[in-house]
């Protein structure tokens, strides 16, 4: 039986109820509550604060190890191709025993990863960690899409979706200022036990607000043939091109992460501080495009909008071109906020659109995602430190080719007639290649 939001208000329901004993084909709709955007905002979210908060720590981890800025690279490469690959085996494991055991084993992981960061005396160590770390982290953000998906369905999912991205924008926007200020105080290996201590808090709220969101009678067997169809997914158009549209973004924006360090620090000549409130700033975009994304969508469509932030993000790289020859911090500042906010609008809406149609296989369709998005983040990082331009036209090169290629993905979902209600993200799964 399904349970409507004001059902649950007027009963006074807690966050989330439990779902033993429910038909398999049930959908498990719940009000967004503080306690679950909590968690999956800071699930969501481990991998971003992982990376950004060392990131003005970085000169002081070179200076201290004796690490060249291509050693330095090479810890944000090495965590996004571990938080790719890993992210293929936690869904379809998520998929079969539930997301309670890979949400708590992943936290697990990620506190042992950053405690041997916070220990490293070479890079080799320190590599180690970044490694552990990402294999720990990429089932908390895997989950935290599956757990959504689990839980709300339509628009609700939408809704859940864009608060989550909100909400998670906080740590990764804010913690490269906390990494600033910590690593100046007390050194850098203090933000590894910052992070750590961080997962540790997750899982206890995970156990204590939430649990078990995938019950047996919907789970998937783990038998190589039902694995191998499950990730035929990426041959059906429903999830593949709303999924690569949001990867190729979302890429972009890592990308911004990798970069941000030598054009804000080396270019424009900011401090570890500065670098901080750069970041803390970009918040607010994020914010008011993860808040305008359902509104907009429920009343032009979700794929209207989805168009219309992918426009944005094009023209945010463009306008990185124009300023990248002499550039300051209000104009590079301006090409970002442009390009942040066209992926905020387009984040949740494509995010939404790719899951919607796989409810009982939302873990692997999560890791999919996943696997798509970091392995862009992966290559346009790599793309931007390896182009032999300056560091702000290397950056409008992948912001602008991440946007292109993902309006090439999205335009075929823009000109597909749904069969649902205007936001495109009713409890009604399109037709396959409809």
């Amino acid at each position: 039986m399904t349970i409507s939001s004001a059902e649950a208000r007027s009963a006074g329901a807690p966050d989330i109820e439990p779902v033993r004993d429910t038909p398999p084909t049930a959908h498990f709709q719940q009000r967004v509550t503080g306690g679950i955007l909590f968690l999956l905002a800071g699930l969501s979210a481990l991998g971003a604060l992982a990376t950004n908060i060392i990131l003005p720590a970085f000169p002081q981890m070179g200076s201290e190890l004796a690490i060249s800025s291509p050693g330095l690279g090479l810890l944000l490469s090495s965590f996004f191709i571990a938080f790719a690959l890993g992210q293929l085996f936690v869904g379809p494991l998520a998929d079969r025993f539930g997301r309670k055991p890979l949400v708590l084993g992943g936290l697990i992981v990620f506190a042992a990863g950053s405690t041997i960061c916070a220990l490293a005396g070479d890079l080799s160590v320190l590599l180690l960690g970044r490694i552990v770390q990402a294999l720990g982290a990429c089932a908390a953000s895997v989950l935290a899409r599956a757990i959504a998906r689990d839980l709300f369905d339509g628009e609700a999912l939408g809704r859940a979706l864009a608060l989550t991205m909100i909400a998670g924008a906080v740590a990764p926007g804010f913690s490269p200022l906390l990494g600033g200020v910590l690593s100046g105080v007390f050194g850098w290996r203090v933000l590894f036990v910052v992070v750590a201590s961080f997962g540790v808090g997750l899982a206890w709220h995970y156990v204590g607000r939430l649990g078990e969101t995938h019950p047996v009678e919907r789970r998937t067997p783990l038998a190589l043939s039902s694995v191998a169809s499950t990730y035929g997914l990426l041959t059906d158009q429903r999830f593949l091109l709303p999924a690569l549209a949001v990867s190729f973004v979302v890429g972009g924006l890592y990308s911004f992460f990798a970069a941000a360090p030598g054009v804000l620090m080396n270019t424009l000549g900011l401090s570890a501080i500065q670098l901080g409130l750069s970041f803390a700033a970009t918040v607010l975009i994020v914010f008011a495009a993860g808040f305008l994304a359902p509104r907009l969508a429920r009343r032009h469509g979700d794929r209207v909008v989805g168009l219309l932030g992918l426009a944005v993000a094009l023209a945010g790289g463009f306008a990185m071109f124009g300023f990248a020859a002499s550039p300051s911090l209000t104009t590079f500042t301006m090409a970002i906020a442009l390009y942040l906010f066209g992926m905020g609008l387009i984040n949740p809406l494509c995010t939404a659109i790719a899951l919607h149609p796989f409810g009982p296989q939302a873990g692997s369709a999560s890791s999919l995602l996943g696997f798509l998005q970091m392995s862009c983040a992966a290559i346009g990082a790599f793309i931007a430190s390896s182009l032999p331009f300056s560091p702000p036209a290397s950056l409008a090169v992948v912001l602008t080719m991440a946007a292109v290629v993902a309006i090439a993905a999205f335009f075929p979902v823009f000109l597909r007639r749904s069969r649902t209600a205007p936001s495109g993200l009713t409890g009604t799964p399109e037709p396959t290649g409809g």
